[in-house]
């Protein structure tokens, strides 16, 4: 009987270990970083606009 209750411990640990592979998903992230980026090429493309709109940025000598 000793190895019905050994599978049920592999199992759970199995299901423990799966558990937490999930929280660090690959694609969850690749999502995340993707979303950076777009918030980072809308602020740039603002502030191009805003210095070619006139703000001039002072690199005038």
């Amino acid at each position: 009987m000793t190895r019905g209750n050994q599978r049920d411990r592999d199992r759970e640990r199995a299901a423990n270990r799966n558990a937490g592979a999930k929280s660090n998903s690959t694609i969850k992230g690749k999502e995340d970083t993707a979303a950076i980026m777009r918030e980072k090429q809308r602020l740039a493309e603002e502030k191009k606009a805003a210095e070619s709109s006139g703000g001039g940025g002072g690199k005038s000598k």
